[in-house]
């Protein structure tokens, strides 16, 4: 069942997404040659704990950790290591959810280290566009696929994949609601979009078209070939007036700063 937000809960939302737009931010400022994934983790935690806030990935569904660190090939859910340290030119997605006054807040943003190559700038950017293309779908009476066929359409007409295994999502009291947004398929099916709604819209684009592989570990998706992967998210409500994007487009914003 589709959960429509109130007025009231849309606040709570809103403030929660600006708190983790924030965190998000001061995360990637961190990201430079040496660091190592867990170190990042660790500073997540802390900064949500602090914020008055709790880490919603750490213990869902066994999840380890708070943020979820995935470097070049891997996809999603990356578990963060302090003997793993990043190197000049790693393309880094960084995953993170919080909860406070019971309402979630989840984004993710890709990140280079250091300077990247022209493969990995060409990913971002149009794994970027289809997340602002995906956004721009997002309207009231338009349908879920909608989003979907934006986001795979993108992709291809960069050169580039949407990985089918994993979808994009509602968010609110639970952290994965309905409605489902896959990253591909045709316009004009699903559920109808209604005001009141937040969704995550989360493009993961990839540089194959081969079926994604999970790790020993049993959380880490790679990319079939070793080709690389880039993973964008925002929460975005959709209003009267159109898609409210709550986390304030942050992917955009690090990925133009540090570019």
């Amino acid at each position: 069942m589709i959960a429509l937000k109130t007025e009231r809960e849309l606040g709570v939302v809103a403030e929660n997404a600006r708190l983790l737009r924030e965190i998000l931010r001061d995360l990637a400022a961190r990201v430079e040659p040496g660091i190592t994934t867990g170190e990042l983790d660790r500073l997540a935690e802390r900064w949500i704990r602090a914020a008055g806030a709790e880490p919603a990935f750490k213990g869902y569904q066994g999840y380890p950790a708070t943020l979820c660190c995935s470097v070049n090939a891997e996809v999603v859910h990356g578990i963060p290591s302090f003997q793993r340290a990043l190197r000049e030119g790693d393309l880094l997605s960084l995953d993170l959810g919080l909860r406070r006054a019971g309402y979630y807040a989840d984004a993710a943003v890709t990140v280079g280290v250091g300077r990247i190559g022209a493969e990995a700038e060409a990913l971002v950017r149009a794994t970027l566009s289809a997340l602002r293309a995906a956004v721009e779908a997002a309207k009231i009476g338009a349908h879920v696929s909608d989003l979907s066929y934006a986001i795979e359409s993108t992709a291809r007409r960069f050169g580039f994949y949407p990985v089918k295994e994993f979808v994009g999502h509602g968010i609110g009291r639970a952290l994965h609601e309905d409605p489902q947004i896959p990253n591909f398929g045709p316009p004009g099916f699903g559920p109808i979009l209604r005001e009141g709604m937040v969704l995550c819209p989360e493009p993961m684009i990839k540089g194959d078209d081969l079926p994604i592989r999970i790790l020993p570990d049993g959380w880490t998706a790679v990319t079939g070939s070793g080709a690389l992967a880039a993973h964008f998210e925002e929460m975005v409500a959709l209003t009267p007036e159109g898609p409210w994007v709550l986390t304030d487009w942050v992917g955009e914003e690090i990925w133009a700063r540090r570019s």
